[in-house]
């Protein structure tokens, strides 16, 4: 029906442990798409989000405050926590109420940072799982600070907290090194960034950690969770910084391809404006479609004359 907003939807779900920098990057995120031009609804699905930089479109304290919660229920945060997310899974017809009248919108869903919920408990991904057949098409962005990779011990860590994210919230997934403008401020890397970013050969860390006290006796153990890590064969990052626009580009471009948000030629130009007042130049995109015409195009025109000569 000709006017009919759009059936399919698309959006992205951004998680991560507390402190990782969810809030400031739904906020600069959400302002990297309207100067791109897209419309961009902010959904805040954590209860104990307070003071929120962004303009909110669905908050889902108006349906439970976590304080409420653990007042009226005698629980700690996290239990609190838990319990919201549940009561929000048990009344989902509220969300999608909510969700309907911004159809045609961008999903931005800044969800709670416990990490018990996108590890192995399963409110959240059923929450994901229900809007998916809603025709909502999200695509988790997992937030890890860059100071990790300071550490070996707390960068395995890391990459088994993300590999348990990644097998459990069941969604297409992009991880991503927060706060990359302040790794400097963290201390030297052992490594060069590529190497985290990457996750390539683990054995060095290894070594790095049978040189401490403590680690070298449960080198067994690393040896392990190493394993595990490269037998999956999954994890890798992409470093953010929320304060350069090249950066979130990049990340939005990871997370376009893993939904599958096809962009027009008007936001394309947007981006290229954008992105050529930032860097002080021109600056082009070569899309799919002048690269089909410029390689496959000749290529075309030789297989048909075989054709004919046959």
């Amino acid at each position: 029906m000709a006017g009919a907003a759009p059936t399919t939807a698309f959006g992205q779900a951004v998680i991560g442990p507390p402190g990782s920098g969810k809030t400031t990057y739904c906020l600069g995120m959400s302002e990297f798409l309207r100067a791109l031009g897209r419309r961009v609804a902010v959904v805040n699905l954590d209860p104990a989000n307070e003071g929120l930089p962004y303009e909110c479109a669905v908050d889902v304290g108006e349906l439970v405050g976590l304080g409420d919660v653990m007042d009226a229920l005698r629980l700690g945060p996290n239990g609190g926590l838990l319990y919201c997310m549940e009561y929000l899974e048990a009344n989902l017809d509220w969300l999608r109420a909510k969700l309907d009248p911004l159809r045609g919108h961008y999903f931005l869903f800044d969800c709670p940072g416990q990490v018990e919920l996108c590890t192995h408990h399963g409110a959240l991904r059923s929450i994901f799982s229900q809007m998916a057949q809603w025709d909502l098409r999200l695509t988790a962005v997992h937030l890890v600070d860059s100071h990790y990779c300071t550490d070996p011990a707390k960068f395995i860590s890391v990459l088994c907290t993300s590999l348990a994210t990644m097998l459990h919230v069941e969604l297409p997934h992009v991880n991503l090194l927060s706060k990359m403008d302040l790794i400097e401020h963290y201390g030297k890397l052992a490594f060069n960034l590529d190497y985290y970013t990457e996750v390539l050969d683990l054995s060095y860390l290894l070594d790095h950690l049978a040189s401490d006290p403590f680690f070298c006796h449960y080198r067994q153990l690393n040896e392990k969770l190493v394993q595990l890590i490269e037998d999956y064969s999954l994890v890798s990052f992409i470093p953010l910084n929320i304060q350069d626009k090249e950066s979130i580009q990049r990340v939005l471009q990871a997370v376009d391809k893993a939904n599958g948000y096809c962009f027009g030629a008007q936001e394309q130009r947007s981006l290229e404006a954008m992105m050529s007042a930032a860097m002080g130049t021109d600056f082009h995109f070569s899309s799919t479609l002048g690269i089909q015409e410029k390689y496959l195009a000749p290529l075309d025109q030789s297989v048909e004359q075989e054709a004919m000569q046959l």
